[in-house]
Order: structure tokens, then C-alpha cells, then sequence
């Protein structure tokens, strides 16, 4: 089996959406003979997408799994999502690669999720390769894509191929290790041909520039090179491997995935110069009270160890966990210990997931991607290990959720139906967050983006037959006032029998913003029995939490209690609770009450060229930036800005930057709302309540 884990190579493919993962996927397993046609993303026919949900939208919302073999090696590719929607999905994917091919389209070229997908590899410490593809398409542009490339990323891209020809001229690649040119028919089977002599120059050129880098990465070839001594293809490839393990460089490959040109290449170049889950070493994890670190090491001998970095919710099939093996092996059937929720879990069938198919496996090692069905509390994040080692590995926090919508049945009664049926998406999908909002008494879904909600809701009605109209969610406002007042509140009824009589004198001032409520004793000589003034303080939190202007909850405010009286027989708690409501609600509409409003720290991210556009916009909603910072290309914009106007940014900031910018935003305070917008929300509520 140690012989299985070095022929195995796990890539994950990255990239903004549209960039051609799927269709690079595709075109490698029709190469390799596992599919006997050639699917396309526009038909919705390949097998990477086939959720309806994908169908529909022609693009990938979901990480797609596969294999082949190509020159005795293995070959596990990994399709991830390249919409910001979904990007977290490809955040926990890129987990079980060793690994990265990042595709960039030469006619679009990068995009902020292909600088996100690359800042990421970096953080797991995983070697790239650069794969320029659509070089067939009109405006394609090799060199403009390769410079953009080496102004954004490090370490330091360098060219491993140039293209034969451009756009619709595009008909081969020239390698540069080898010095061989190649050229593609409209089957995209290669020819080797002689290097075309209009390139002869370029070529020389590059392959120099190409030497030298490679070299740079072994300072034994470094001396040999600056000694004048010419290198030999093995000593490059060699170097070449070595240079790409360390992260020293990211070569850059070329081809078009629709076509078939370069694709053989691709297929040559993974398994040449990729790792094997052997070349990557072991994984660290820590003992479960997270103390002392373990290494695991890719050893089929060793202690079983492996993390769930994925979940897929099916109503029939039950959960299905899909886990990378890092030591140690499974057999078809068997026990493991889950280390995060201190329990054992039984499976029955080990399975490999190919596209939409699960395949039952007899055996796997590490590093191998598989899955088993029905485990009753594992989730997304998990360790699974042998009982007698524990450990546990740190999997990626999903990404802060953008955008929550409010849900309402469209079926009367069905709420915890949608509750219970969503919860298990939420298995599925660690970048969902479900809540209920105590002030607004709605149940929130947050997301990554409008699409990302509305793939849900699809997803929630195909899955488990369950409807849900989405609103835009209330903005949590408050209330407070903002002058200080001393006012009575006297509760006297007389009725046959015992009264009731209650009375306070309160004093209600302004606290700093977020001090919420603080509540003073300054009775003095027994005007009020010790026992009741408890109760004043109830009157008054209960009646604070449904303010004065539009009903929303009181804050910031010290109520001082300082005189009163009471009578011996008809004084009682209840009476005096009345009492502090009525006090305070003489003091609020008198102490000049305003409205609050939710404001978020904004954090965008966008390229230059949107600047313009996105601080006008930011101004129309009210908010003001607090200052500006640069990352690689893309400039950071920090701002306050009023929930309210906030709601909908995601969908806003897509259509302003055609889908390159990107935001965070968290709650910062809350903030006075500007009078005549306050008048316009007392006046809808107050409409809403009638």
C-alpha cells in the first residue's frame, strides 16, 4: 500500500468562476478514457455539475470529486467552486489536496477569488502551477495574463510553456524543459513537430530565463550554472520537482480545456512534478486537549487518523462524510473514534465519490479521499482516529456570512419543519449560519451572497419538499433619550376591599452609548419599603423593552429612584410595579427619545478601477470611510455604514465590480438615526402595526 500512496496525486483546482475548472476536469478524464464523452459546462452535461442547482446556473456550487490513472500514478482531482458564494467550500476542500492548479482565463485574466484561492494555498503551504487556458478565444492574451500574474503573486510565476499561435490560431504548445513543440488536431490529439522558427528567438530566451530560475532554486545547480556548465533535461526536471515542493516558484503551463491543446501536458506535468502525499510528510495534529502536537505521518502502518473536510445531506442516502485518510488505513468496514465529539462511529461501506456515483472501495491508505454513509455524529471539521491514539487536526473557520434574508413557511406551521430540514443544509454547507433574532422574533438565514441563499432554498425544496419565502430581515433598532428628567408615577385604585396604591418619584438621565441600564436606590428614611423597590425596577424593564416611539427597546439610560410613598394596607409589589411603568413611560416621552440603528464596520476589497463608483456609493448610504489601505492590486476600503443601508450590499458590490470585489462587514455600535429618516421608519411601523 506505501507504494499506492506514492503514486497518488490529490489536486485541487482553483479559480474564479468561469475561469474553466470544470471543463479542465472534464477534458482530463475523457483523455484518460474514464468518460467516453466529452460533457460542456453550457450543456450541462458534465460530471462534475450535476446538481440541478448547478445545472441551472452553469457554474460549479459544489466541490466535485474524480479519478484517473495516467502513467501508473493516481490522480485524484478536485473540482472546487469558484463563486464567492461558495468560495468556502473550496476553502475546506483545498484541505485534502497536496496539490494546486490554478486556472486563469487569458482573456478575462485575474480575478479576486484566484487571488483569494492563491492566498489560501499559501496558508496551507501547498506547491502551484499556473494554468493559462481559453488561449483559442478572442482577445486571449498569454504574456498580458503571465505579467499580471507576476505582479500578484508570490512565490514568483515562471513559464514552463509558450503557446503556438493566438486565439483562433491557437493549435500547440512548445515545452520548455524539453525544447518540443507540439500541435493539436480537433480530436486534441498531440504531433510532435520542430519548434516553429518565427519563435526560435522568444524561445531561446525564455528557456534561458527558465534555466536560471529553476537553478536559483538549488544552489548545487546554481554554482554549476554560473560555472558556464550547460544543465541536462534531468538535472532541470530534477531541480524543476524541488523548486515546485519548497514553493520556491509556480510554473506556468498553457492550453484551452475546450479544445483539448495542452491537456496531455497537464495530465504529464501532475504526475511528474506534483506531490505525492509522501513528498508533502506528515500532518501535525495536536493530543485532544489541543496541548501537545503529533505528527502524522503518510504511513499505511501507522494509527488510522483522518479529518472530515466536507458533508454532503442527501434525505434518502443520510449524511455523507467525505474524509482525507493522513495515516494509517480503513478496510470496507469497521469502527473509529471521533476525537472532536468524543465518540465512536460504525460504518458499514467504504466508498470513492466519482462525480454523482459513489463507488464501494475494499481498502484505502493515506491520503486517499473517501466516504462513508450514515455516521451519527460526525460533521464538517471532525477527526476521526483509532481509539487507542487519539488526535486531533485544526480544520479552516468558514468565511463570515454577508447577507441574511428572513424566512417565513410558505406553508402555515411548517416553521420547525423548515427549521429541522435546513439545519441538516447547514451540515452541508459550514459557510450557512441559521439563527432566530430575539428583538425582531424572526428566524435569520445568513449566507455568502444572494445566490448562495437562494441555491439553499432551491436546494431545501428538491431535497426535503419544504418552501420559504424570503424577506428582507428588520433592522434591529433601539431606543434612548437624550435629556435628563424627575417624574412621579402613581398607581391609586380604590375598590371594595383592599386598594391598590403605588407611588414613585423617578429620575431618568442619558448613559454613554452601549452602557444599557443601570438602576439606583436612593430612597432614604423608608419612604418605600425595602421589599417593594424591587418592583419598581421590574415595572421598568419590562416597559423599557417596548419603548415610546415605535416600540423597540430602550437603552442607555440610569434611573434613579429617590422619593415615594406607599400605604400600610394597600401598597403591594404589583402595585408598585405599575407604578415604575407609568414613571417611566412619563419620562421617556418627556426626556426627549430618539431612535438607534445598527452600524457595521465595512471592510471592501475591489480592484482600482471601482474606487469611483463604490465610495459614491458608499456616501448614498450614509457611510463614512474611516480610511484606505492597498493589498496586491486591490485597494481596502474601511467605513461605518448603517444596517439599514446595508441589506442588500452584496448583490450591489457584485453588479459594481462585475463580481471582483469582495467585503466583510461586523457589528460596530449603534448610532443616533438622522431625524427626518427616524420620522419616515416611526410613521411605516406605526402604519405596519394598524
Amino acid at each position: 500500500m506505501s507504494e499506492m500512496v506514492k503514486q497518488l496525486r490529490n489536486i485541487a483546482l482553483v479559480a474564479h468562476g468561469g475561469a474553466g475548472k470544470t471543463s479542465l476536469a472534464e477534458v482530463m478524464l475523457y483523455n484518460a478514457g474514464v468518460i467516453k464523452r466529452l460533457g460542456r459546462v453550457e450543456d450541462g452535461n458534465t460530471v462534475m455539475d450535476f446538481e440541478p442547482e448547478e445545472l441551472k446556473r452553469t457554474m460549479s456550487l459544489s466541490t466535485g470529486f474524480h479519478q484517473y490513472n495516467c502513467k501508473k500514478q493516481i490522480v485524484s482531482i478536485i473540482d472546487t467552486p469558484g463563486d464567492q458564494n461558495f468560495f468556502s467550500d473550496t476553502r475546506n476542500s483545498m484541505q485534502a489536496a497536496d496539490g494546486v492548479v490554478v486556472v486563469i482565463d487569458a482573456v478575462d485574466g485575474l480575478k479576486v477569488q484566484t487571488e483569494m484561492a492563491w492566498d489560501f494555498a499559501g496558508e496551507l503551504d501547498l506547491p502551484c502551477v499556473i494554468f493559462i487556458n481559453k488561449l483559442d478565444r478572442e482577445r486571449s492574451d498569454f504574456f498580458r495574463t503571465f505579467k499580471d500574474a507576476v505582479d500578484t503573486f508570490e512565490p514568483k510565476p515562471i513559464i514552463l510553456q509558450l503557446p503556438i499561435g493566438a486565439e483562433s490560431e491557437f493549435k500547440g504548445v512548445v515545452d520548455l524543459v524539453g525544447m518540443k513543440a507540439y500541435i493539436y488536431d480537433t480530436e486534441g490529439k498531440s504531433k510532435q513537430v520542430d519548434i516553429p522558427s518565427d519563435m526560435q528567438e522568444l524561445i531561446e530566451s525564455e528557456r534561458e530565463a527558465l534555466v536560471e530560475n529553476i537553478a536559483e532554486a538549488d544552489d548545487e545547480l546554481l554554482e554549476r550554472y554560473l560555472e558556464g556548465e550547460t544543465l541536462s533535461d534531468d538535472d532541470i526536471e530534477a531541480a524543476l520537482r524541488k523548486g515546485i515542493l519548497s514553493r520556491a516558484f509556480a510554473p506556468v503551463i498553457c492550453g484551452s480545456a475546450t479544445k483539448n491543446i495542452g491537456i496531455n501536458l497537464v495530465s504529464d506535468f501532475i504526475v511528474n512534478c506534483m506531490p505525492s502525499p509522501l513528498d508533502r510528510g506528515p500532518i501535525i495534529g495536536t493530543d485532544p486537549s489541543g496541548e501537545n502536537e503529533i505528527e502524522c505521518h503518510p504511513d499505511p502502518d501507522a494509527p488510522f487518523s483522518a479529518f472530515v473536510f466536507k458533508t454532503v445531506a442527501d434525505p434518502y442516502a443520510g449524511r455523507l462524510s467525505i474524509f482525507r485518510i493522513v495515516s494509517g488505513s480503513l478496510g470496507s468496514d469497521g469502527t473509529f473514534y471521533n476525537s472532536n465529539k468524543d465518540s465512536k462511529e460504525r460504518f458499514n461501506q467504504l466508498l470513492m465519490v466519482t462525480g454523482k456515483e459513489q463507488k464501494p472501495i475494499n481498502e484505502a491508505g493515506p491520503g486517499a479521499i473517501v466516504a462513508v454513509a450514515k455516521l451519527k455524529d460526525t460533521t464538517t471539521g471532525d477527526t476521526l482516529c483509532s481509539e487507542s491514539n487519539k488526535v486531533k487536526f485544526k480544520c479552516v473557520e468558514p468565511l463570515p456570512t454577508l447577507i441574511s434574508f428572513s424566512l417565513e413557511s410558505k406553508a402555515k406551521g411548517d416553521e420547525d419543519k423548515v427549521f429541522i430540514s435546513l439545519s441538516k443544509l447547514l451540515e452541508e454547507d459550514t459557510a450557512l449560519k441559521l439563527t432566530r433574532n430575539s428583538e425582531t422574533k424572526e428566524i435569520l438565514l445568513s449566507g455568502r451572497g444572494q445566490v448562495h441563499i437562494e441555491a439553499t432554498i432551491e436546494k431545501l425544496k428538491r431535497k426535503f419538499n419544504v418552501e420559504v419565502l424570503l424577506n428582507i430581515p428588520k433592522v434591529p433598532y433601539k431606543e434612548t433619550i437624550k435629556k435628563k428628567v424627575r417624574v412621579q408615577g402613581k398607581h391609586k385604585k380604590q375598590s371594595g376591599g383592599h386598594g391598590q396604591y403605588g407611588d414613585c418619584w423617578i429620575q431618568v438621565e442619558p448613559l454613554e452609548r452601549s452602557k444599557g441600564f443601570e438602576f439606583v436606590d436612593a430612597i432614604v428614611g423608608g419612604a418605600i419599603p425595602k421589599t417593594y423597590i424591587p418592583a419598581v425596577e421590574k415595572g421598568i424593564l419590562e416597559v423599557c423593552q417596548k419603548g415610546v416611539l415605535a416600540g423597540f427597546p430602550c437603552v442607555d439610560f440610569k434611573v434613579t429612584l429617590d422619593d415615594g410613598s406607599y400605604h400600610a394596607v394597600d401598597s403591594s409589589e404589583m402595585a408598585f410595579k405599575i407604578a415604575g411603568s407609568l414613571a417611566f413611560k412619563k419620562a421617556a416621552e418627556e426626556a426627549k427619545p430618539v431612535l438607534l440603528e445598527p452600524v457595521m464596520k465595512v471592510s471592501i476589497i475591489t480592484p482600482d478601477e471601482f474606487m469611483g463608483d463604490i465610495m459614491g456609493d458608499l456616501n448614498s448610504r450614509r457611510g463614512r470611510v474611516l480610511g484606505m489601505d492597498t493589498k496586491g492590486k486591490n485597494q481596502v476600503i474601511n467605513a461605518h455604514v448603517p444596517m439599514a443601508e446595508f441589506l442588500t450590499y452584496a448583490p450591489d458590490l457584485n453588479s459594481m465590480t462585475g463580481g471582483r470585489g469582495t467585503f466583510s462587514m461586523e457589528l460596530s455600535h449603534y448610532d443616533e438615526v438622522p431625524a427626518q429618516i427616524s420620522q419616515k421608519i416611526i410613521e411605516e411601523i406605526t402604519k405596519n402595526k394598524e
